[in-house]
């Protein structure tokens, strides 16, 4: 098939872009031919909380990239509207992760549609973690705007029955990032970090944003059942938004010393270091649908506490591979003290799991939309 993305993409970074880059060389893979439309502006610098969008990456040269939307300028809309149009693709599957984009996607939606030219989209959320005004009305249009949808969880299948009941849904989790190297021992991603290869570590990984729970997961280090272990947390990301709480809450809490912090924006070639050297990988989240820190802890057949939220207890089955518990910080501090105190080998269990997250499972699943 002839196939065109919308998107995040090449060089921009982060999980979406990374995303679509994988999915594009996946479908060329089975043999279709993929044309990737990303942004000459995604975001307003003011809507942008983090240092930079963009990545240090060198360029893919196996990806035909063109960069045309701007998600402010609805010329621009028109414009790669009517690019796609002329390329005359068999379908085009739009990435819709948050509202803000509701506009300028829906309008390239209904002009390709109009035209007889399949499309379908690839939610993440479509009602986004931090709730802003116009959320609702942009998400609804932009539902409007294609054929149906592919969703990688059952929590955004049951939000999107709020919004259309009748367009086709298909499923399939999302699959591991396996881009990030191969596995290395503790004492050299301890090395390659500065740590101690003898300590205990945990990890927190990702853009550090408020509903992704940092702050539950410290104050459950000030629990009873770890204030005095020896194990310490590893927080490795950049900050989208105040990090001054959460340094506060550190010196508030008396857990000075017992956290590594690693605030910045982890370049691929540096992710395997954090998960090699980590025991646990630990998502404190307050809400979710689905993670690509899962998938990437998968890669590395690294066991997880994941919160009862969105679709992470789907993706982490309790007691097969890892701990998923209630988000509060007590219920967290007694998954992690119980990993330590008893050792659990959830190795089988998380080789058995990752096998259903391919890459072929999530394009048959796309493929059959269009």
């Amino acid at each position: 098939m002839k196939i065109t993305i919308v998107g995040p993409a090449y060089p921009y970074r982060g999980g979406i872009a990374t995303f679509n880059d994988r999915l594009a060389r996946q479908l060329q893979n089975e043999g279709h031919q993929v044309k990737v439309y990303t942004f000459t502006l995604q975001y307003p610098s003011f809507l942008f909380p983090g240092k930079t969008q963009y990545s240090n990456e060198k360029p893919p040269q196996d990806l035909d990239i063109v960069r045309t939307v701007n998600s402010m300028n609805p010329l621009s809309w028109l414009k790669t509207a009517r690019m796609i149009a002329r390329q005359k693709p068999d379908a085009v599957m739009l990435r819709f992760w948050m509202p803000y984009f509701g506009p300028s996607l829906g309008f390239i939606g209904r002009y390709l549609r109009r035209r007889g030219i399949k499309v379908v989209s690839l939610v993440d959320n479509i009602i986004p973690h931090d709730h802003k005004p116009g959320d609702r009305p942009f998400a609804k249009y932009f539902v409007k705007s294609v054929d149906g949808f592919l969703a990688m969880s059952q929590s955004v299948i049951d939000d999107l029955k709020a919004f259309d009941s009748t367009k086709p849904v298909a499923f399939a989790p999302h699959p591991l990032y396996d881009h990030y190297g191969e596995k290395q021992t503790k004492a050299q991603a301890a090395a390659a970090l500065g740590l101690d290869p003898q300590t205990d570590y945990y990890l927190f990984f990702g853009l550090i944003r408020d509903y992704k729970g940092l702050d539950l997961l410290l104050e459950a280090m000030a629990t009873e059942d770890l204030r005095n272990h020896k194990a310490e947390l590893i927080v490795a990301g950049e900050f989208y938004g105040n990090s001054d709480k959460y340094y506060e809450l550190e010196s508030y809490l008396g857990l000075r010393g017992r956290i590594h912090w690693f605030p910045e924006f982890i370049p691929d070639d540096r992710v395997r270091h954090y998960f090699n050297v980590a025991d646990l990988v630990v998502q404190p989240y307050k809400t979710a649908t689905q993670s690509g820190i899962t998938q990437i802890a998968y890669h590395f057949e690294k066991p997880m506490v994941v919160t009862r939220v969105g679709g992470l207890a789907e993706i982490v089955p309790d007691g097969e591979c890892g701990y998923v518990v209630d988000p509060v910080p007590e219920s967290i501090a007694i998954a992690i003290a119980d990993f330590y105190a008893n050792r659990p080998d959830f190795t089988a269990g998380i080789r058995a799991k990752k096998q259903e997250f391919s890459w072929e499972r999530l394009s048959a699943a796309l493929i059959s939309l269009m």
